[in-house]
């Protein structure tokens, strides 16, 4: 028996390649959902990796934060001790500042004067006393504003003329005078000394050399 194919074999062919191109259509459609899940496996996994290091970073700053309280309250402290410290040193020192006032007066005050009384208000000295002179109580005004270490800036408050009876019952002319000085602590002259001289260029900061 002789079997006749009656289609076109050019149909047949173009049929063959229609089921091809769709095969192949549908294998690059797998081929393509196959990759984009396996992007979108990478991708969680690196935000999920990156959420993990946000944590952690997160967590680390918590730590900081609170060791940076502790650090603050820390020097807090401290300053609050060396305030302490200081007034107690200063209270200290301020307990010997009659004995260098006075030591200071004995050595700043010229023949000629006599000084009646001395009050003291905090750092301030009022000095009552009589000369024989004008001149006197200028020597003497000179003398702690220049060579005193412990008393500054005299400032002559009243001088007056006052006739004195002496032990002879003669008639004496004197002087009353009062003036007033302020007291140089230690610490304020320490200050003043490490003070720098006005238009002195500021000291140059040592650099690294590599």
């Amino acid at each position: 028996m002789i079997l006749i194919n009656l289609l076109p074999h050019r149909e047949e062919r173009r049929q063959r390649r229609k089921q091809a191109f769709y095969a192949g259509l549908g294998l690059s459609a797998v081929v393509g959902a196959l990759i984009v899940a396996l992007w979108l496996g990478v991708l969680q996994q690196l935000i999920s990796g990156q959420q993990d290091r946000n944590n952690y970073l997160s967590a680390e700053i918590k730590k900081l934060e609170e060791q940076i309280k502790d650090i603050a309250t820390l020097k807090a402290e401290i300053e609050a001790l060396k305030a302490r410290q200081k007034a107690v040193e200063n209270l200290q020192t301020d307990r010997n500042m009659p004995v260098h006032l006075l030591n200071e007066l004995v050595k700043q005050t010229p023949e000629g004067v006599y000084l009646v009384s001395i009050k003291q208000t905090g750092q301030v000295v009022a000095i009552n006393g009589i000369a024989q002179t004008n001149e006197r109580v200028s020597e003497f005004l000179r003398n702690t504003a220049y060579n005193s270490e412990w008393v500054e800036k005299p400032e002559l408050v009243e001088i007056k003329a006052a006739n004195v009876q002496t032990a002879t019952r003669e008639q004496k002319r004197l002087f009353d005078f009062s003036v007033r000085v302020t007291l140089k602590r230690p610490q304020d002259k320490e200050a003043q000394d490490n003070k720098p001289a006005p238009g002195a260029a500021p000291a140059a900061v040592p650099t690294k050399t590599s």
